[in-house]
């Protein structure tokens, strides 16, 4: 299988910018640092992005000291892009069902025999996002789609086709979500959980074929996710590690684009990345036009969890 670190070309001129950030994972600061090297940001955190798209992938929470500050984050860049003639899209990620979990069900709750919250922690869950949530963050969460469209791309978190058995459309997947968050039964929350479990399904011998097939059914001529770093993608399938930052990785059959650059892991990865319009067949496509990497002299509060990737839920 071919595993191949995109790197960029430039952009054309009348594009619009569409800007994709995979797993934050708490690291607040990194998130900063970057969408103020993209010029999407001033050093408030104040939009400065114009009519630019910005997708966040998911997975805004655990591992990193400040989950609820991404949140209020992207929160807040939202209003403000939306004001300004942009829009900032937050898609849901497996961290964020396993955050709510925690949230309804919480420690030694008798209705859960599964350990929702114990899971929770063991994956990096910090009580103090949980301590400090909102009931207005609470609701703004709930309501995070699964799958978005952006300008050819089909973006979703995880590398699986599981989206398969939720809807036909984009917009059943994404109703289907909403009901599954609003349940107060633990066998729906454990179902939901568990399957974004099943990683690294495009990346098997027929992993282009099942990228094919959510394509066809979402609509999409490539898609983009986060939910497993692109070291991991590299090392499972035997490839060398490119030096430096973590980058993005293009594979199955260039039908799918990794952008989960592993912050949680690794202190010097973090990445945003500026994608390009997919043009229709038969003009050339340019698929990554700018990477925001971070800036050399950062350093960021320690991450928690595992030591290693591997094992990561």
């Amino acid at each position: 299988m071919s595993l191949d670190p995109l790197r960029p070309e430039p952009a054309s001129a009348s594009a619009c910018p569409l800007w994709v950030v995979g797993d934050i994972h708490g690291a607040h600061d990194k998130l900063r640092a970057l969408l103020l090297r993209a010029g999407l940001t001033d050093a408030l955190g104040r939009w400065t992005g114009g009519a630019a798209r910005l997708v966040f992938l998911g997975d805004y929470f655990d591992r990193g000291p400040d989950g609820l500050g991404v949140l209020r984050l992207v929160r807040s860049l939202e209003a403000q892009a939306r004001a300004a003639g942009g829009e900032v899209t937050a898609l849901l990620g497996n961290h964020e069902v396993m955050f709510l979990a925690a949230a309804l069900f919480r420690e030694h709750d008798p209705r859960d025999r599964l350990g929702f919250f114990e899971y929770w922690r063991v994956n990096g869950g910090q009580l103090s996002d949980l301590e400090r949530l909102a009931p207005d963050d609470l609701a703004w969460l709930r309501a995070r789609p699964l799958l978005a469209h952006a300008q050819g791309w089909l973006l979703l978190h995880a590398d699986s086709p599981f989206y398969l058995g939720l809807g036909d459309t984009v917009p059943e997947v994404n109703a289907r979500a909403a009901e599954l968050l609003l349940s107060s039964e633990a066998a729906s929350w454990s179902a939901f959980a568990n399957a974004f479990v099943d990683r690294l399904k495009f990346a098997g011998p027929d992993g282009a074929a099942q990228a094919r097939r959510v394509l066809e059914r979402f609509g999409g001529e490539r898609l983009v996710h986060g939910h497993t770093p692109t070291p991991l993608l590299l090392q499972g399938s035997g490839h060398d590690l490119p030096d430096g930052p973590t980058v993005p990785v293009l594979y199955a059959e260039g039908l799918c684009l990794a952008l989960d650059s592993g912050m949680a892991y690794f202190p010097e990865a973090g990445f945003v990345a500026r994608l390009g319009e997919l043009a229709p067949q038969g003009r050339p496509e340019r698929l990554l036009t700018e990477l925001v990497t971070l800036p050399p002299e950062f350093v960021e509060l320690p991450l928690t969890g595992p030591e290693a990737v591997r094992g990561e839920a």
